[in-house]
């Protein structure tokens, strides 16, 4: 192989073989049920890097079901995300979400997300049921239990638009990429948005949620201190590529 067609080809691992498709990817049916819950505003602050800025004291856990999404297929995936604000180089401030953890049962996604925006992934088996007038969602991390949280099905429809306005918020996470020393070769801050955001659903309804201490699961580090709200709701979307707003190594 020459020079030039490494260069043409390399875009993803393994060379020859990569683990998923250039993008840009979509999802259709994508399924959300979020917990919002109060939390240690020290934990938070303590998990949330710099200059992202903490917004009040909760926590977003979310469980995501997608049944079809080009390139990724069909998985499901969770984790949390915490209210933040960035401010730009330009003075511009906004408000988002820090993407703190995710874990999801599908290896083409895991390689993606963290290769090309950063997400904090890693290998474990959420799970979404339907049980008669309950949503009822896990997350196992090997056959440890480490997650659960149950809501109420569609109890109250909910007005589309305000989901959408926070939908299209920008999302955070750091992106670290090692050397072949262990040290780091990038370390950045990213930046990304969803796009083409089309809502088919979306419900509210009681909600309760317990998060298990494990070693390798970091959900438990930011403890539950009461639910605030729960949403259930249905979308097609575009997940957008990433821009790099603050690199650590400069």
């Amino acid at each position: 192989m020459k020079l030039a067609d490494v260069r043409q080809k390399a875009f993803a691992m393994p060379l020859n073989d990569p683990a998923y498709p250039r993008g840009p990817y979509k999802f259709y049916n994508r399924e959300f049920i979020i917990i919002s819950y109060r939390t240690d505003p020290d934990e938070l602050r303590a998990v949330v890097p710099e200059p992202l800025e903490v917004v009040g004291d909760t926590v977003n856990y979310e469980f995501i079901r997608m049944p079809d999404s080009t390139g990724f297929g069909d998985y499901t995936e969770t984790g949390q995300v915490i209210p933040v604000r960035f401010t730009g180089k330009d003075g511009v401030v906004q408000e988002g979400g820090y993407v703190h953890a995710m874990y999801l049962d599908d290896n083409s996604p895991i390689a993606g997300g963290r290769e090309i925006w950063g997400f904090p992934k890693k290998l474990a088996t959420p799970k979404i049921s339907h049980e008669s007038e309950t949503l009822v969602c896990t997350l196992h991390y090997g056959s440890v239990l480490c997650v659960s949280a149950t809501m109420g099905y569609k109890h109250r429809e909910l007005d589309k638009a305000p989901l959408i306005k926070s939908l299209a918020k920008p999302n955070f996470m750091i992106k670290i990429i090692p050397h072949v020393d262990c040290t780091p070769r990038i370390c950045e801050l990213v930046r990304y948005y969803c796009e083409d955001v089309t809502v088919k659903g979306a419900w509210s309804g009681p909600a309760a949620i317990e998060l298990f201490e494990h070693a390798m699961c970091d959900v438990a580090r930011l403890p539950v201190r009461g639910v605030v709200s729960a949403t259930h709701f249905v979308t097609d979307l575009t997940l957008g590529l990433g821009e790099v707003v603050y690199d650590y190594l400069a």
